[in-house]
Protein backbone atom coordinates (compact mmCIF):
# COMPACT_ATOMS: atom_id res chain seq x y z
CA UNK A 1 0.00 0.00 0.00
CA UNK A 2 1.61 3.16 -1.07
CA UNK A 3 2.07 5.90 1.39
CA UNK A 4 3.10 9.38 1.00
CA UNK A 5 3.66 12.26 2.45
CA UNK A 6 3.31 16.65 1.66
CA UNK A 7 1.68 19.58 4.22
CA UNK A 8 -1.79 19.69 4.09
CA UNK A 9 -3.56 22.76 3.39
CA UNK A 10 -7.21 24.04 3.93
CA UNK A 11 -8.92 20.58 5.32
CA UNK A 12 -9.64 19.08 9.26
CA UNK A 13 -11.17 15.88 8.10
CA UNK A 14 -10.15 13.07 5.76
CA UNK A 15 -10.76 13.99 2.25
CA UNK A 16 -10.75 10.61 -0.29
CA UNK A 17 -10.53 10.75 -4.30
CA UNK A 18 -9.55 9.86 -7.74
CA UNK A 19 -6.18 10.86 -8.79
CA UNK A 20 -6.21 12.95 -12.16
CA UNK A 21 -3.84 14.59 -14.30
CA UNK A 22 -6.64 16.10 -16.60
CA UNK A 23 -7.98 19.87 -15.88
CA UNK A 24 -11.14 18.23 -17.24
CA UNK A 25 -11.71 16.02 -15.06
CA UNK A 26 -13.37 18.19 -12.28
CA UNK A 27 -15.60 17.35 -9.32
CA UNK A 28 -15.54 17.04 -5.46
CA UNK A 29 -14.20 13.28 -5.76
CA UNK A 30 -11.12 14.20 -8.12
CA UNK A 31 -8.04 14.90 -6.98
CA UNK A 32 -5.71 17.04 -9.43
CA UNK A 33 -2.08 16.34 -9.27
CA UNK A 34 0.19 19.64 -10.43
CA UNK A 35 3.86 18.62 -11.16
CA UNK A 36 6.20 21.27 -10.12
CA UNK A 37 6.99 24.05 -13.09
CA UNK A 38 3.48 22.99 -14.79
CA UNK A 39 1.10 25.49 -14.70
CA UNK A 40 -2.35 24.15 -14.97
CA UNK A 41 -5.89 26.19 -14.71
CA UNK A 42 -7.44 25.94 -11.51
CA UNK A 43 -11.27 26.21 -10.47
CA UNK A 44 -13.07 25.35 -7.16
CA UNK A 45 -14.27 22.13 -9.10
CA UNK A 46 -11.77 19.48 -7.59
CA UNK A 47 -11.52 17.91 -4.27
CA UNK A 48 -8.19 18.71 -4.00
CA UNK A 49 -5.06 20.00 -5.63
CA UNK A 50 -1.68 17.98 -5.00
CA UNK A 51 1.34 19.61 -5.41
CA UNK A 52 5.18 18.80 -4.86
CA UNK A 53 5.83 22.43 -5.23
CA UNK A 54 6.19 24.63 -2.09
CA UNK A 55 2.93 26.09 -2.76
CA UNK A 56 -0.69 25.83 -3.73
CA UNK A 57 -1.47 27.68 -7.38
CA UNK A 58 -2.40 31.07 -6.29
CA UNK A 59 -6.15 30.77 -7.45
CA UNK A 60 -6.67 27.37 -5.79
CA UNK A 61 -8.17 28.14 -2.25
CA UNK A 62 -9.58 24.48 -1.74
CA UNK A 63 -7.89 21.66 0.30
CA UNK A 64 -4.54 20.02 -0.65
CA UNK A 65 -1.03 19.38 -0.08
CA UNK A 66 1.99 20.64 -1.03
CA UNK A 67 5.80 19.15 -0.67
CA UNK A 68 4.42 15.61 -2.35
CA UNK A 69 7.48 13.96 -2.98
CA UNK A 70 7.22 10.87 -5.75
CA UNK A 71 3.74 11.69 -6.76
CA UNK A 72 4.47 10.11 -10.33
CA UNK A 73 3.87 6.89 -8.44
CA UNK A 74 0.03 8.11 -8.63
CA UNK A 75 -1.18 6.66 -11.84
CA UNK A 76 -4.95 8.49 -13.25
CA UNK A 77 -7.74 6.98 -11.90
CA UNK A 78 -5.66 5.85 -8.42
CA UNK A 79 -8.48 6.16 -5.21
CA UNK A 80 -6.93 7.74 -2.41
CA UNK A 81 -7.28 9.15 1.02
CA UNK A 82 -5.76 12.43 2.51
CA UNK A 83 -4.94 13.05 5.90
CA UNK A 84 -4.59 16.54 7.67
CA UNK A 85 -1.27 15.04 8.91
CA UNK A 86 -0.46 15.32 5.61
CA UNK A 87 -0.27 11.62 4.91
CA UNK A 88 -1.27 10.52 1.23
CA UNK A 89 -2.71 6.47 1.07
CA UNK A 90 -3.31 4.83 -1.85
CA UNK A 91 -6.52 2.87 -1.29
CA UNK A 92 -6.78 1.47 -5.09
CA UNK A 93 -4.08 0.81 -7.61
CA UNK A 94 -5.84 1.40 -11.46
CA UNK A 95 -3.56 -0.26 -13.17
CA UNK A 96 -3.32 -3.47 -11.12
CA UNK A 97 -5.53 -6.72 -10.79
CA UNK A 98 -4.03 -7.44 -7.23
CA UNK A 99 -6.11 -4.91 -5.22
CA UNK A 100 -7.85 -5.30 -1.61
CA UNK A 101 -9.47 -3.72 1.15
CA UNK A 102 -8.29 -4.41 4.91
CA UNK A 103 -11.24 -5.06 6.83
CA UNK A 104 -9.58 -4.67 10.07
CA UNK A 105 -6.64 -5.91 12.18
CA UNK A 106 -8.39 -7.48 14.89
CA UNK A 107 -8.38 -11.55 14.82
CA UNK A 108 -9.15 -14.22 16.68
CA UNK A 109 -6.20 -16.00 15.51
CA UNK A 110 -2.86 -15.70 16.02
CA UNK A 111 -1.03 -18.08 13.66
CA UNK A 112 2.39 -18.59 14.04
CA UNK A 113 3.27 -17.62 10.41
CA UNK A 114 1.06 -14.59 10.32
CA UNK A 115 2.26 -11.87 7.41
CA UNK A 116 0.18 -9.17 9.61
CA UNK A 117 -0.09 -10.06 13.54
CA UNK A 118 -3.19 -8.63 14.51
CA UNK A 119 -3.91 -5.65 16.13
CA UNK A 120 -6.19 -5.24 19.82
CA UNK A 121 -7.84 -1.93 18.79
CA UNK A 122 -11.13 -1.66 17.54
CA UNK A 123 -11.16 -0.21 13.99
CA UNK A 124 -13.92 -0.74 12.55
CA UNK A 125 -15.42 2.68 12.66
CA UNK A 126 -12.61 3.98 10.64
CA UNK A 127 -12.48 1.90 8.51
CA UNK A 128 -15.91 1.71 7.50
CA UNK A 129 -16.06 5.29 7.08
CA UNK A 130 -13.50 5.07 4.82
CA UNK A 131 -15.17 2.52 2.63
CA UNK A 132 -18.11 3.97 2.47
CA UNK A 133 -16.56 6.79 0.44
CA UNK A 134 -13.46 4.24 -1.07
CA UNK A 135 -15.47 1.88 -3.06
CA UNK A 136 -18.09 3.97 -5.10
CA UNK A 137 -15.23 5.73 -6.78
CA UNK A 138 -13.43 2.07 -7.90
CA UNK A 139 -14.87 1.51 -11.15
CA UNK A 140 -17.36 -1.13 -11.77
CA UNK A 141 -15.29 -2.69 -14.28
CA UNK A 142 -12.52 -4.12 -11.53
CA UNK A 143 -12.14 -7.53 -12.61
CA UNK A 144 -11.24 -8.92 -8.71
CA UNK A 145 -11.04 -7.05 -5.04
CA UNK A 146 -9.93 -8.95 -1.97
CA UNK A 147 -11.06 -8.26 1.06
CA UNK A 148 -8.45 -9.08 4.14
CA UNK A 149 -7.64 -8.84 7.44
CA UNK A 150 -7.42 -9.57 10.60
CA UNK A 151 -10.51 -11.69 10.95
CA UNK A 152 -13.11 -9.63 8.48
CA UNK A 153 -16.10 -11.30 10.05
CA UNK A 154 -15.15 -9.92 13.33
CA UNK A 155 -16.50 -6.08 12.16
CA UNK A 156 -19.64 -7.90 13.02
CA UNK A 157 -22.53 -5.85 11.13
CA UNK A 158 -19.62 -3.69 9.33
CA UNK A 159 -18.75 -7.48 7.66
CA UNK A 160 -22.62 -7.29 6.08
CA UNK A 161 -22.20 -3.74 5.13
CA UNK A 162 -19.04 -3.90 3.54
CA UNK A 163 -19.86 -6.56 1.09
CA UNK A 164 -23.44 -5.14 0.52
CA UNK A 165 -21.37 -1.86 -0.67
CA UNK A 166 -19.52 -4.11 -2.86
CA UNK A 167 -22.30 -5.80 -4.15
CA UNK A 168 -24.22 -2.46 -4.83
CA UNK A 169 -21.38 -0.56 -6.59
CA UNK A 170 -18.96 -3.47 -7.74
CA UNK A 171 -21.83 -6.22 -9.04
CA UNK A 172 -19.51 -7.58 -11.74
CA UNK A 173 -16.15 -7.74 -9.77
CA UNK A 174 -14.98 -11.04 -8.35
CA UNK A 175 -14.92 -10.73 -4.35
CA UNK A 176 -12.02 -12.56 -2.20
CA UNK A 177 -12.34 -12.75 1.26
CA UNK A 178 -9.94 -14.20 3.60
CA UNK A 179 -11.26 -15.57 6.53
CA UNK A 180 -10.88 -18.21 9.15
CA UNK A 181 -14.00 -19.34 8.80
CA UNK A 182 -14.39 -19.49 12.35
CA UNK A 183 -17.59 -17.42 12.94
CA UNK A 184 -19.42 -19.49 9.96
CA UNK A 185 -19.80 -22.25 12.72
CA UNK A 186 -22.71 -20.05 13.55
CA UNK A 187 -25.79 -20.90 11.38
CA UNK A 188 -27.13 -17.93 11.30
CA UNK A 189 -24.20 -15.88 10.33
CA UNK A 190 -23.74 -18.14 7.79
CA UNK A 191 -27.83 -17.66 6.71
CA UNK A 192 -27.23 -14.11 6.76
CA UNK A 193 -24.27 -14.76 4.15
CA UNK A 194 -27.02 -16.87 2.29
CA UNK A 195 -29.47 -14.06 2.26
CA UNK A 196 -26.77 -11.51 0.79
CA UNK A 197 -26.98 -14.16 -2.70
CA UNK A 198 -23.30 -12.76 -3.93
CA UNK A 199 -22.35 -15.31 -6.36
CA UNK A 200 -19.00 -13.13 -7.16
CA UNK A 201 -17.68 -14.31 -3.63
CA UNK A 202 -14.83 -16.58 -2.81
CA UNK A 203 -14.16 -17.34 1.00
CA UNK A 204 -10.44 -18.41 1.44
CA UNK A 205 -10.35 -20.49 4.23
CA UNK A 206 -7.14 -22.20 6.01
CA UNK A 207 -7.37 -25.62 7.00
CA UNK A 208 -3.94 -26.87 8.28
CA UNK A 209 -4.28 -30.26 9.64
CA UNK A 210 -6.46 -32.97 9.51
CA UNK A 211 -6.96 -33.19 12.98
CA UNK A 212 -7.33 -30.36 16.21
CA UNK A 213 -4.37 -30.29 18.19
CA UNK A 214 -2.45 -29.68 15.15
CA UNK A 215 -4.47 -26.72 13.54
CA UNK A 216 -5.30 -25.20 16.72
CA UNK A 217 -1.70 -25.05 17.75
CA UNK A 218 -0.66 -23.61 14.27
CA UNK A 219 -3.23 -20.70 14.86
CA UNK A 220 -2.55 -20.23 18.37
CA UNK A 221 -6.42 -20.58 19.14
CA UNK A 222 -8.08 -23.56 21.34
CA UNK A 223 -11.19 -25.09 19.27
CA UNK A 224 -10.62 -23.36 15.99
CA UNK A 225 -10.50 -27.28 14.23
CA UNK A 226 -13.73 -27.68 15.17
CA UNK A 227 -15.25 -24.07 14.70
CA UNK A 228 -13.45 -23.95 10.99
CA UNK A 229 -14.98 -27.41 9.95
CA UNK A 230 -18.32 -26.93 11.01
CA UNK A 231 -17.73 -23.31 9.30
CA UNK A 232 -17.11 -25.11 6.26
CA UNK A 233 -19.94 -27.30 6.30
CA UNK A 234 -22.45 -24.89 6.92
CA UNK A 235 -21.49 -22.71 4.27
CA UNK A 236 -21.30 -25.60 2.13
CA UNK A 237 -25.24 -25.67 3.02
CA UNK A 238 -25.86 -22.30 1.67
CA UNK A 239 -23.84 -22.98 -1.57
CA UNK A 240 -21.49 -20.74 -0.95
CA UNK A 241 -17.94 -20.66 -3.05
CA UNK A 242 -15.17 -21.62 -0.66
CA UNK A 243 -11.39 -22.49 -1.17
CA UNK A 244 -8.88 -23.96 1.23
CA UNK A 245 -5.31 -22.70 1.48
CA UNK A 246 -2.85 -25.02 2.98
CA UNK A 247 0.36 -22.80 4.38
CA UNK A 248 3.08 -25.34 3.57
CA UNK A 249 5.93 -25.26 6.55
CA UNK A 250 7.96 -27.59 8.79
CA UNK A 251 4.75 -28.11 10.98
CA UNK A 252 2.56 -29.16 8.28
CA UNK A 253 4.30 -31.24 5.85
CA UNK A 254 4.53 -34.78 7.20
CA UNK A 255 0.56 -34.55 7.37
CA UNK A 256 0.01 -33.42 4.25
CA UNK A 257 -0.94 -36.33 2.49
CA UNK A 258 -3.37 -37.29 5.35
CA UNK A 259 -4.81 -33.67 5.02
CA UNK A 260 -5.20 -33.81 1.13
CA UNK A 261 -7.12 -36.89 1.83
CA UNK A 262 -9.53 -35.51 4.82
CA UNK A 263 -10.50 -32.99 2.59
CA UNK A 264 -11.84 -35.28 0.13
CA UNK A 265 -13.72 -36.84 2.48
CA UNK A 266 -14.98 -33.85 4.45
CA UNK A 267 -15.11 -31.22 1.45
CA UNK A 268 -15.63 -32.10 -1.73
CA UNK A 269 -17.45 -29.32 -2.23
CA UNK A 270 -14.63 -26.67 -2.30
CA UNK A 271 -13.77 -24.99 -5.82
CA UNK A 272 -10.50 -24.46 -5.03
CA UNK A 273 -7.31 -25.66 -3.24
CA UNK A 274 -4.07 -23.95 -2.63
CA UNK A 275 -0.86 -24.89 -0.70
CA UNK A 276 1.18 -21.74 0.14
CA UNK A 277 4.69 -21.19 0.79
CA UNK A 278 5.75 -19.44 3.27
CA UNK A 279 6.14 -15.46 3.49
CA UNK A 280 9.18 -14.15 5.54
CA UNK A 281 7.28 -11.26 7.05
CA UNK A 282 5.50 -10.80 10.37
CA UNK A 283 5.48 -13.59 12.69
CA UNK A 284 7.48 -15.98 10.47
CA UNK A 285 10.89 -14.15 11.25
CA UNK A 286 10.18 -14.96 15.11
CA UNK A 287 9.15 -18.61 14.59
CA UNK A 288 11.64 -19.45 11.86
CA UNK A 289 12.99 -22.73 13.60
CA UNK A 290 9.55 -24.03 14.18
CA UNK A 291 8.66 -23.18 10.97
CA UNK A 292 11.17 -23.39 7.77
CA UNK A 293 12.08 -26.28 5.73
CA UNK A 294 13.41 -26.51 2.66
CA UNK A 295 11.25 -26.89 0.04
CA UNK A 296 13.26 -29.18 -2.29
CA UNK A 297 13.02 -31.13 1.30
CA UNK A 298 9.20 -31.45 1.27
CA UNK A 299 8.93 -32.23 -2.58
CA UNK A 300 7.51 -35.41 -1.95
CA UNK A 301 4.71 -34.99 0.84
CA UNK A 302 3.66 -32.14 -1.91
CA UNK A 303 3.54 -34.19 -4.63
CA UNK A 304 1.50 -36.56 -2.91
CA UNK A 305 -1.14 -34.27 -1.99
CA UNK A 306 -1.65 -32.25 -5.34
CA UNK A 307 -1.57 -35.25 -7.33
CA UNK A 308 -4.18 -37.14 -5.14
CA UNK A 309 -6.68 -34.13 -5.08
CA UNK A 310 -6.09 -33.54 -8.73
CA UNK A 311 -7.05 -37.43 -9.47
CA UNK A 312 -9.84 -37.08 -7.63
CA UNK A 313 -10.39 -34.14 -9.68
CA UNK A 314 -10.82 -31.36 -7.21
CA UNK A 315 -9.12 -28.26 -8.55
CA UNK A 316 -5.69 -27.62 -6.96
CA UNK A 317 -2.62 -25.27 -7.12
CA UNK A 318 0.82 -24.41 -5.68
CA UNK A 319 1.53 -20.64 -5.11
CA UNK A 320 4.44 -19.11 -3.68
CA UNK A 321 6.73 -21.93 -4.73
CA UNK A 322 9.52 -21.69 -7.49
CA UNK A 323 9.44 -23.61 -10.54
CA UNK A 324 12.92 -25.16 -10.10
CA UNK A 325 11.98 -26.55 -7.17
CA UNK A 326 9.36 -28.54 -8.23
CA UNK A 327 8.98 -32.03 -10.22
CA UNK A 328 8.00 -31.19 -14.00
CA UNK A 329 4.43 -33.03 -12.99
CA UNK A 330 3.98 -30.19 -10.53
CA UNK A 331 4.41 -27.43 -12.80
CA UNK A 332 0.76 -27.42 -14.48
CA UNK A 333 -0.22 -26.70 -10.70
CA UNK A 334 2.14 -23.57 -9.82
CA UNK A 335 0.47 -20.01 -10.27
CA UNK A 336 1.76 -16.81 -10.12
CA UNK A 337 0.67 -15.76 -6.94
CA UNK A 338 2.49 -12.95 -5.53
CA UNK A 339 1.23 -9.72 -5.64
CA UNK A 340 3.25 -7.63 -8.14
CA UNK A 341 3.97 -4.89 -5.63
CA UNK A 342 5.92 -7.62 -3.56
CA UNK A 343 7.32 -9.74 -6.11
CA UNK A 344 10.90 -10.30 -6.23
CA UNK A 345 13.66 -12.63 -8.20
CA UNK A 346 17.02 -13.60 -7.10
CA UNK A 347 20.27 -12.81 -9.07
CA UNK A 348 20.12 -16.43 -9.69
CA UNK A 349 17.44 -16.15 -11.74
CA UNK A 350 19.04 -14.09 -14.44
CA UNK A 351 18.66 -16.08 -17.81
CA UNK A 352 16.54 -18.46 -16.38
CA UNK A 353 13.90 -19.31 -19.55
CA UNK A 354 10.91 -19.70 -17.68
CA UNK A 355 11.32 -16.86 -15.07
CA UNK A 356 8.12 -15.26 -17.09
CA UNK A 357 6.27 -18.10 -16.47
CA UNK A 358 7.64 -18.74 -12.87
CA UNK A 359 6.39 -17.03 -9.58
CA UNK A 360 9.21 -15.82 -8.13
CA UNK A 361 9.59 -14.58 -4.47
CA UNK A 362 8.47 -12.46 -1.59
CA UNK A 363 10.48 -9.09 -1.18
CA UNK A 364 10.81 -10.36 2.39
CA UNK A 365 11.91 -13.36 1.43
CA UNK A 366 15.84 -11.72 2.38
CA UNK A 367 18.21 -14.94 2.69
CA UNK A 368 15.71 -16.93 3.53
CA UNK A 369 15.04 -19.18 0.50
CA UNK A 370 16.05 -22.67 -0.95
CA UNK A 371 19.36 -24.38 -1.63
CA UNK A 372 17.56 -25.36 -4.67
CA UNK A 373 17.37 -21.95 -6.72
CA UNK A 374 18.78 -22.09 -10.28
CA UNK A 375 18.43 -20.66 -13.31
CA UNK A 376 16.74 -23.88 -15.96
CA UNK A 377 16.26 -23.58 -19.30
CA UNK A 378 12.84 -22.94 -21.32
CA UNK A 379 10.69 -26.28 -20.85
CA UNK A 380 7.29 -24.56 -22.26
CA UNK A 381 5.72 -28.01 -23.34
CA UNK A 382 5.44 -29.27 -19.41
CA UNK A 383 3.45 -25.87 -18.45
CA UNK A 384 -0.27 -25.84 -19.44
Amino acid sequence: MLRLRGIAHQFEQPLVGTITRHTGNTGPTHFLVQEAGITCPVTDTYGAVLTEAPALPAAWTGPGLTHLLNSEQLAEGDVVSLAPSGQLIRQYRADSAQNFLLATERCNSNCLMCSQPPKDRDDTGYLLQLYRQVIPLIPNSCPELGITGGEPTLLGDGFWELLQLCKQHLPTTELHCLTNGRSFAWREFTQRLGELSMPQLMLGIPLYADHAPLHDYVVQAKGAFDQTVRGLHELAAIGQRVEIRVVVHRLTVPRLGKLARFIYRNFPFVEHITFMGLENTGYTPHNRDKLWLDPVDYVPELTDAVEFLAAHQLHVSIYNHQLCLLPDQLWQFARRSISDWKNVYLPSCEGCGVKELCGGFFASCGTLHSRGIQALAAMPSLIN
